[in-house]
């Protein structure tokens, strides 16, 4: 990840458009939503369903293009030096605000280089463990780990990911001893778990639903500030006696800085209207995925918020992906 991010900084910027007119026609060719990541997963399917009903309501075709690399920065970064026309945008995952935390050295500023547009989705994780493992709360988990220091081990899809800040945040909160296996995907975390080789991990829904419906593994608790509509019996970290945890998985979209706020503001209102059909809400609910939409402030505010958070807890975790 370092050395792609060093590669990075080779790069020159891209000149920006001088035309005349910016908002009078927009938008007279195709968009491409630009993803971060690689094709097939949640990220990537999000991003068609919005590119699809955006081409319906814009006019133009609008395209999604996968650029993964360094944990998202590639992708980022090439949107944060695109032309500020409005045709280039990025979908701006969770792994934006956690980047700020752990990659000092980042080629772009999230404060000065994009324009946010609105808010997409958000979607809560779940605390997860073995159908066979005697912990049935979240005090059981927290008390088998305290009777065990250093041998309660957990699952993440990757070192600095998600669901790794989120098991380090709850390590921090219950003041336990547990161990961090990252893993290359969520599969395999999965399938660990569910042999006894780790002992608990987050993921969505739709990482876990199979296993879960399967009767192979168990949710404990979600890990959103509040009870989740999906699945409401299910108790919140929060509520389980840790007041203040919360971490959520999220989208939104973004624009490089500098587009012209007429382009931003009808942007932001096809995406929130395509937010609020109920075909589009209806699929998303069924991934475990609630639509948000909202204004470009509301947006900034809530990556603002992130990184704040996240920055708090790789503090006090001392994570360092250098180690």
């Amino acid at each position: 990840m370092a050395a792609a991010i060093a590669a990075l900084g080779l790069l020159g910027g891209t000149a920006f458009a001088q035309g005349t007119d910016k908002t009078g026609t927009y938008p007279d060719r195709p968009i491409r939503i630009i993803v971060p990541f690689t094709p097939g997963a949640i990220n990537d399917v999000l991003a068609r369903a919005m590119a699809e009903k955006l081409t319906q309501s814009l006019g133009q075709p609008v395209l999604v293009e996968n650029r993964p690399g360094a944990g998202s920065v590639m992708g980022t970064d090439y949107v944060a030096k695109a032309v500020p026309d409005g045709y280039t945008l990025l979908q701006v995952p969770a792994a934006f605000a956690i980047n700020e935390s752990l990659l000092p050295k980042l080629p772009y500023r999230w404060d000065k280089e994009f324009s946010f547009i609105s808010m997409a989705a958000t979607s809560p994780f779940l605390l997860l463990v073995s159908a066979s493992s005697p912990a049935k709360t979240v005090k059981d988990l927290v008390s088998m780990a305290q009777a065990a220091p250093g041998r309660v081990a957990f699952a993440s899809t990757g070192k600095g990911g998600n669901a790794h800040l989120m098991g380090e945040m709850l390590k921090t909160m219950a003041k336990i001893d547990v161990i961090h296996v990252p893993y290359k995907g969520a599969n395999q975390a999965i399938t660990d778990l569910i042999g006894g080789q780790v002992q608990f991990t987050f993921s969505t829904y739709t990482g876990a639903a199979s296993a879960i419906k399967a009767g192979r593994i168990r949710p404990l608790a979600v890990t959103s500030a509040t009870r989740w509509a999906a699945l409401p019996n299910l108790p919140t970290i929060a509520e389980s006696g840790y007041p203040g945890y919360e971490a959520i998985g999220w989208w939104a979209y973004a624009v490089p800085a500098r587009t012209p706020k007429p382009i931003i503001d009808k942007l932001n209102r096809e995406l929130n209207k395509v937010m609020q059909m109920s075909d589009v809400q209806h699929r998303f609910r069924a991934e475990g995925i609630d639509l948000m939409g909202g204004s470009p402030s509301q947006a900034r505010q809530f990556v603002a918020k992130e990184i704040d958070t996240w920055s708090d807890v790789v503090r006090q975790s001392r994570i360092s992906l250098t180690e």
